[in-house]
């Protein structure tokens, strides 16, 4: 049964207040009075309302030091005011000094009961928003950023740093390593977290659509306008717009988007004249821009423009200190939402997870772990349950999306081996250097070298 909504009716008419307290409660209301709004402000501090409909013309405090009053005071409740000498100037006044509605006397019981009815509806949206709203922030804020590796926090710490601005910034780092979960803690860390965010790939979307989505189009501009829409740009106006593998956005967009950067304004497709925007734009991409640059597919104007605030997100063979809580952080995700239980992962997977490369980064780990999670009958994550790819000797030394260098590919495979043995030894340097068959002062020299974190015993 739902429950009742409580409202405050004030009027220092005792006939008037007699009335609605009669309908109201016959509409299932739970109805408060009051006769002017100093007793009206001593009954919301110790009852709280749904809605309130007051009067203007008062002795003492009036309607309009009420409302004010009550906003002061942090009263979200939305309140209706109503007067017997209403002019349209007296209506826009109550509303621009914070009132959701106005009626003027006399009104008819359908009228009073349709204004508190929309009342009620934009209360509960404006409610539903706050959830959601705090729902993206615990999936999208820096809490669900896993890790603690030294290259991991010092990209959180730039990305504090920079988040209160507007300046462009440009996200780099290979597939998968999380930078659409960057830019959105970015924007939820900004002013702007209140305001839409968007993010498109420009690669995923044919170059005849693209022009249209990011700026939207007149009717009739082509062959199935059939009538005017709003690109990505106008929809994200006042919040941020984030542009997954700017890399792929053809050189004609190029300039169009170097534009919007500079002049803050977009050309709609067929349109003849400029509509201006405020977004914040974040970019990302897994290419070499500089690259790119010299060799004339990306253009160098907007690439100095996009980096101005760059942001390297290393990839996860480079942090394999953040494996096991990744590990954990994606078995509570997965067994939640599979319905399953599992007490971890053995040493021997545990091993075999940390001494592989992962070209595919935090998504690749992600979806091995859901996957063994569902096939493990045990409990626990085995070696049996992990891909051959992960488990066979050939995975130590993949070349696949990795450096062809054989000096770089021995020192990341040195580096690899090294955290394996201490993790598998929790920490212990002396049997990991017995493991490795090396000193220990040559291990402790390698830590070192390599910064690696030692497993607290």
């Amino acid at each position: 049964m739902a429950q009742k909504k409580k409202i405050l009716v004030i009027d220092d008419e005792e006939n008037m207040r007699h009335f609605l307290s009669a309908l109201l409660t016959k509409e299932g209301y739970t109805v408060m009075t009051a006769g002017d709004g100093e007793e009206a402000l001593g009954l919301l501090a110790e009852h709280e309302v749904d809605l309130i409909l007051c009067d203007l013309r008062m002795p003492g405090m009036d309607g309009l030091a009420f409302l004010e009053a009550a906003l002061q005071r942090g009263i979200t409740a939305p309140i209706i005011t109503m007067s017997a000498y209403g002019t349209i100037d007296l209506a826009l006044e109550t509303m621009q000094r914070g009132a959701y509605d106005y009626i003027s006397k006399p009104f008819k019981p359908p009228e009073i009961l349709l204004t508190l009815k929309k009342a009620e509806e934009r209360e509960r949206l404006r409610r539903e928003n706050m959830m959601l709203r705090r729902e993206v922030q615990t999936r999208y804020g820096f809490d669900n950023i896993v890790g603690t590796s030294t290259a991991l926090t010092t990209v959180l710490e730039t990305v504090k740093k920079i988040a209160p601005f507007k300046s462009s910034v440009l996200i780099t780092g290979e597939s998968g390593t999380g930078k659409e979960l960057i830019a959105r803690a970015l924007h939820c860390a900004s002013p702007r977290r209140d305001k839409t965010f968007l993010a498109v790939n420009c690669g995923a979307i044919p170059e005849t659509l693209l022009e249209s989505e990011l700026f939207g189009h007149r009717k009739g501009a082509f062959t199935g306008a059939i009538r005017d829409r709003r690109g990505l740009f106008e929809e994200a106006d006042e919040g941020t717009l984030f542009l997954d593998e700017i890399g792929d956005l053809p050189l004609n967009l190029q300039v169009k988007l170097l534009r919007v950067l500079q002049e803050s304004e977009i050309r709609r497709v067929g349109d003849d004249h400029a509509i201006p925007v405020d977004v914040r734009v974040i970019a990302a991409t897994s290419k070499h821009l500089d690259q790119e640059t010299a060799q004339g597919r990306f253009r160098e104007d907007l690439y100095y423009r996009l980096n101005v605030l760059p942001l390297h997100i290393p990839p996860l063979r480079e942090r394999t200190e953040d494996i096991p809580l990744l590990i954990d952080h994606f078995i509570k995700k997965y067994s939640a939402v599979h319905g399953l239980h599992c007490t971890g992962v053995t040493p021997e997977a545990l091993q075999a997870i940390m001494a592989y490369g992962w070209p595919g980064n935090v998504r690749e780990l992600e979806n091995v772990i859901e996957r063994a999670l569902i096939l493990s009958e045990t409990g626990c994550i085995d070696i049996a349950v992990l891909p051959e790819h992960i488990t066979s000797p050939r995975a130590l030394l993949d070349p696949c999306n990795e450096p062809f260098s054989l000096k770089q590919q021995t020192r990341m495979l040195e580096e690899r081996l090294i955290r394996a043995a201490l993790q598998k030894t929790n920490g212990n340097k002396s049997k990991a250097a017995k493991l490795l068959e090396i000193s220990y002062p040559s291990l402790l020299s390698k830590i070192a070298e390599y910064g690696i974190e030692v497993p607290q015993t």
